[in-house]
């Protein structure tokens, strides 16, 4: 089942998503006439896990890490479906990753991994953008706009076992699958949860496949995990200060 938030003329409204509708508790709204799609969820948090996959270890020459290697973007990070991806003034090389990310659906901590799958509310897309030549992570990550997320959110997936492909301007430049991870997301999310209280709506993604890339403004970059959806975002050339899209 997938569940999707928009962004209406009279304030954001939120239901089961099927074929361009969402079945809110007010009504029905069409996708892209009775409003666009929102970010999935509204997280105090988006954790990160890098690093989490044997070929983008050898692509980029990191040390295999022993447990899941992780940053924290900020809510401000994040950016909907089709919505401009920023192209900060202060970055050169801005990248592309794609990932797969789950959704907390309650207030938890101290989980073990067979405990996951009951405390996760469903799996979205997130484009972990990274303006590359900044120093430490924070300032390369976490910046506004850097966590495009999208389109909606998938109940009835196992999201151990997905293909994925990320193309930029219409060529392909990631494919791999989720079973190849380092730490399956039961693993990732379990591991977080012992550090961190997650809250309903938090967002844990779980690291990009080999072939993260550069990005120019104006290319469009399309996210696929099989079983989920497809993320759909194009660079702007206005920087993060540009205005973002509303409805009407």
């Amino acid at each position: 089942m997938r569940f999707a938030r928009l962004a209406t003329a009279d304030g954001p409204v939120s239901g089961r998503y099927e074929s361009g509708v969402v079945d809110a508790a007010d009504g029905t709204y069409e996708v892209g006439v009775d409003g666009y799609l929102l970010p999935p969820c509204e997280p105090s948090a988006l954790y990160c896990v890098g690093r989490n996959y044997a070929e983008t270890l050898e692509q980029m020459d990191y040390e295999r890490p022993e447990e899941p290697d992780f940053f924290i973007k900020p809510p401000t990070a994040l950016v909907g479906h089709e919505c401009p991806i920023p192209s900060p003034t202060f970055t050169d090389e801005l990248t592309y990753a794609g990932e797969l990310a789950a959704v907390i659906d309650r207030r938890c901590r101290d989980l073990s991994p067979d405990e996951v799958p009951d405390a996760v509310r469903g799996y979205t897309v997130m484009n972990d953008v990274d303006a590359l030549d900044q120093q430490g992570r924070t300032a390369r990550k976490a910046f506004d706009g850097s966590a495009p997320l999208g389109p909606w959110l998938e109940t009835d997936v196992d999201p151990t076992a997905l293909e994925m492909w990320t193309d930029v301007a219409g060529e392909r430049r990631q494919e791999a699958s989720t079973e190849l991870m380092l730490f399956d997301p039961f693993e990732v999310v379990s591991f977080l949860s012992k550090r961190f209280t997650l809250r309903p709506g938090d967002v844990v993604a779980f690291g990009s496949p080999a072939n993260p890339g550069l990005l120019e403004p104006g290319e469009t970059v399309e996210i696929t995990y099989e079983g989920v959806g497809t993320l759909r975002n194009t660079v702007g050339d206005g920087g993060i200060g540009e205005t973002p899209r509303v409805f009407g």
